[in-house]
């Protein structure tokens, strides 16, 4: 059986909002999806805009897996992130956009990432994101000019969430800018796990809902294995 790949591409933006809020990607939401793709095999890539070093946000060292992490050879790979330009994302087999505030301000709008987006969905890849991760959706359109997520289920961190955590940060709503492409939009209570699958497109609410998404991608790829 062959080794199964996931491409995390994350964000190079380390801060946001007329504030200057310090940001980054979100600490949990790379360490708990690594930590259960590591156990099932699954090897890890990174890639970000820039390329190089990638600037963190919530890093908790009571949580083990954030500690395993912060210990580990991945997060030295982490940060020689390859430029992704320079990335075919049709060599994995799933790609994950890990949340915090930081995609909000280069994912949401990156034209590599669109394309990148674009070339995994259309090759029939898994693309799956977490919290704010899917910013990396808004603005993709199919073949046909559809937007990627007209009529299709999918979560993000809410609006709701968003009230009491950055809202003075951040220059738009998620879940707002989701559903005006069409996305059929639909989340928990604030800071409650949910997990969203709609085919091969995947997604996790908030922190809570990253190790689970991840488990869902795992899934997939080993019934693709079977």
């Amino acid at each position: 059986m062959s080794v199964k790949h996931v491409l995390f591409i994350l964000t190079n933006a380390a801060e946001i909002g007329p504030n200057k809020r310090a940001t980054g990607y979100f600490f949990p939401e790379v360490a708990h999806p690594y930590e259960v793709f590591d156990h099932a095999g699954i090897a890890v890539e990174y890639a970000s805009p820039l390329g190089g070093a990638i600037p963190e946000d919530g890093y908790d060292e009571t949580d083990p897996a954030q500690l395993a992490f912060r210990n580990s050879a991945a997060i030295r790979r982490l940060n020689r992130s390859r430029k992704l330009s320079e990335v075919d994302v049709r060599d994995y087999d799933a790609i994950f956009f890990p949340g915090g505030l930081g995609p909000m301000v280069d994912i949401a709008t990156d034209p590599d990432v669109k394309r990148a987006v674009q070339a995994a969905w259309e090759a029939g890849k898994i693309v799956a994101a977490v919290c704010h991760g899917p910013a990396a959706f808004l603005g993709v359109k199919l073949e046909d000019g559809t937007p990627l997520v007209h009529g299709r289920k999918l979560t993000s961190f809410s609006n709701d969430e968003e009230a009491g955590y950055a809202q003075a940060d951040v220059s738009f709503n998620l879940e707002t800018a989701l559903r005006a492409e069409g996305a059929e939009y639909a989340s928990a209570d604030v800071w409650q796990e949910k997990v969203v699958v709609d085919g091969r497109l995947m997604t996790g609410q908030n922190p809570a809902s990253g190790g689970p998404l991840a488990k869902e991608i795992v899934k997939a790829l080993q019934g693709e294995a079977a």
